[in-house]
């Protein structure tokens, strides 16, 4: 069988891959290190852009190369001393909707964690305009907003919630037309009450959109467990793709975690985004993991970057996370 170049190098990556590849076209884990908490990679425009918890503001880097962003500049879009959401500023994430990129993120105050809130702010045409904060988002406690499209259904936001549950849980709501407001009721979708995901508390959070368009499905990856665990993980809630995805019966949850650490000294593996490769032919999973044997929700967290593979249906296969001296070929 013949292959072309960037099939054979796939396919000898695992075997030889510091040989077959230059250190301008490849790429070594963590992409940052420490400050990788709760990481957002995109690309747009010939720049992959990046995002993570920062603790007290939001920031943003680019470069043109996965490896570039280990030492981009960093470009601080929001920060507050408004009481209300000045702190433990989390997870910010960027979505471009009607024409616009738009950054939804978690805030709250100094003192505890109580008030802690979804914020948007609104930008330009590219992620690297300015943005201006344009209010709160939710009105009880949430965090970790995401933006989650369907077909025919319309844009909805995921988050991880306490709405009329015992337990942290995963919400869904319909996002209103300006995109920076809720309408509709407020629904729970998953709630963590498989044995897998309640390691010393019962925790689903983090929600992130995986379209798979090749096989029609959509996917929320989520992460399973408190983050303070080694058993902090990824797992995934599949769309019937015909049912209102605010309902709980519209989602298929996996059967245990899809990704989780334990391996080549990686652990609490969660809290992940998904990039397509430029040309649209790989999937790529971002997340970050911790050296801590016990877990860590501190900044000793650093941001993983690896291909997602499929299985013979299709779907999603996560795989397992990779060596600090894999080397990995930039996405194609």
């Amino acid at each position: 069988m013949l292959f072309s170049g960037r099939r054979l190098i796939t396919a000898l990556l695992g075997v030889a891959s510091c040989l077959l590849i230059s250190p301008a076209t490849a790429f070594t884990n963590p992409i940052r290190r420490p400050g990788g908490s709760d990481p957002q990679m995109i690309y747009s425009d010939g720049y992959y852009y990046f995002l993570s918890t920062s603790w007290s503001n939001v920031q943003i880097a680019r470069a043109t190369t996965i490896d570039g962003l280990k030492t981009a500049t960093r470009k601080t879009v929001y920060s507050s001393t408004e009481a209300s959401r000045c702190c433990n500023v989390w997870a910010p994430e960027t979505h471009y909707l009607d024409g616009a990129w738009y950054i939804y993120f978690t805030a709250g105050n100094s003192k505890n964690l109580d008030g802690q809130n979804l914020h948007v702010l609104k930008g330009g045409a590219t992620p690297w305009d300015d943005f201006t904060y344009v209010g709160q988002l939710s009105n009880e406690w949430s965090i970790d907003g995401t933006i989650i499209q369907f077909d025919k259904w319309g844009t909805y936001l995921a988050s991880s919630c306490f709405h009329e549950v015992q337990y942290q849980s995963l919400c869904m709501q319909k996002l209103g037309d300006d995109n920076v407001s809720l309408k509709g009721n407020n629904s729970v979708i998953s709630q963590p009450l498989e044995s897998w995901e309640q390691s010393r508390t019962p925790v689903n959070e983090g929600p992130y959109a995986l379209y798979m368009e090749e096989i029609g499905k959509t996917y929320i990856v989520y992460s399973a467990n408190d983050c303070w665990t080694p058993e902090y993980c990824l797992a995934t809630l599949e769309w019937d793709g015909k049912t209102d995805p605010t309902s709980a019966a519209a989602w298929k949850k996996s059967s245990g975690c899809v990704f989780q650490g334990g391996v080549n000294g990686h652990y609490g593996t969660g809290h992940n985004s998904i990039v397509r490769s430029p040309d649209g032919s790989q999937i790529w999973n971002v997340y970050h993991a911790t050296d801590n044997v016990n877990g860590s929700c501190n900044d000793s967290r650093y941001t993983m970057v690896q291909v997602v593979g499929k299985n013979p249906d299709g779907s999603p296969n996560f795989g397992t996370p990779v060596a600090f001296d894999y080397n990995s070929a930039e996405p194609s």
